[in-house]
């Protein structure tokens, strides 16, 4: 008799259902949360103190439990990993929102799959023809997004949005190669050496406080410390461990979606009939990609 998929048990029971909606809702509301953090404080700051409050609970929390701290060599893996994730990965996305809306720059992000699957191949890694057909109708979805004219009115929005998801899928397929510590650890250091480099590029670049903060941009750095990172990460986590990678992943095909809904709500943005035709393209080749990879 042959057994059941860990996944496909779990994939029915209440915790992993509680997971995944947490991971919908949550991350695809961090964009709207990031937009109101702008408001007063600078891109590079924000990620610093959200990476590392979230970095550092965790680690304190994993030393509880008894787990190891890393190495020297495993710290350095973290930091590759952490610069490739937070700098560039989450950074990036902080200062597209500033000239992108947070509707389109959470569809441009949702594009992470395919970039992966592009990165995977130059890794020496095979893609079947479902994959090649995925990304090849993700970059006509890009294509007709830019036709929608708010693309091409901010080229670096553009870049920036496109360029986050690049760096986040190099730095899944950099990290799976890499030494990493065992347990809760495994994230924490990324977490920690990431908002450590976001801290020093925003030294770098003298970000400042202009203005006293107001309390909604201080609630919204709050919320992406606590659920953004911590909860985010964390129900994301036991994803992972507890059903199939394919389900998991599939919170990119949500987020976008919730992240339109709030910035067309509560932030007065238009998503026009090109931008909608162009974001479903994507988010079919997202599908595409996830459905022949699993």
């Amino acid at each position: 008799m042959t057994s059941r998929p860990r996944g496909a048990t779990a994939a029915l029971s209440g915790p992993v259902l509680l997971a995944y909606a947490a991971v919908c809702t949550i991350w695809g509301s961090t964009y709207f949360g990031i937009r109101l953090a702008l408001e007063s404080f600078p891109p590079f700051f924000i990620g610093a103190l959200r990476f590392l409050v979230a970095g550092l609970a965790l680690f304190v929390f994993a030393r509880v439990r008894g787990e190891r701290p890393p190495t020297v060599r495993e710290w350095g893996a973290a930091l590759m990993s952490g610069t490739l994730f937070f700098v560039v990965g989450n950074g990036f996305v902080n200062l597209a929102e500033r000239l992108v809306s947070t509707g389109l720059v959470s569809v441009l992000v949702a594009t992470m799959p395919l970039w992966a699957t592009v990165f995977a191949r130059l890794f020496g890694e095979t893609a079947s023809r479902g994959e090649v057909a995925g990304v090849i109708l993700g970059l006509v979805g890009v294509a007709v997004l830019n036709l929608g004219g708010e693309l091409r009115a901010s080229p670096v929005g553009a870049a920036l949005s496109l360029l986050a998801p690049m760096a986040w899928a190099l730095g899944s397929m950099v990290s799976r190669r890499l030494p990493a510590p065992p347990g809760i650890m495994r994230i924490a250091a990324p977490m920690l050496t990431g908002g450590a480099s976001m801290a020093l590029v925003g030294f770098a670049t003298n970000e400042h406080l202009r203005e006293t903060p107001s309390a909604g941009s201080i609630a919204a750095v709050a919320y992406l410390c606590v659920f953004g990172s911590l909860v985010g990460f964390s129900a994301f986590s036991y994803l992972l461990r507890h059903t199939r990678p394919a389900l998991a992943m599939s919170y990119a095909y949500v987020n976008p979606v919730i992240a339109v809904v709030l910035g067309v709500l509560f932030l007065g943005e238009h998503f026009g009939v090109t931008s909608t035709l162009g974001a479903s393209i994507v988010l079919v080749a997202v599908i595409v990609v996830a459905r022949a990879r699993s």
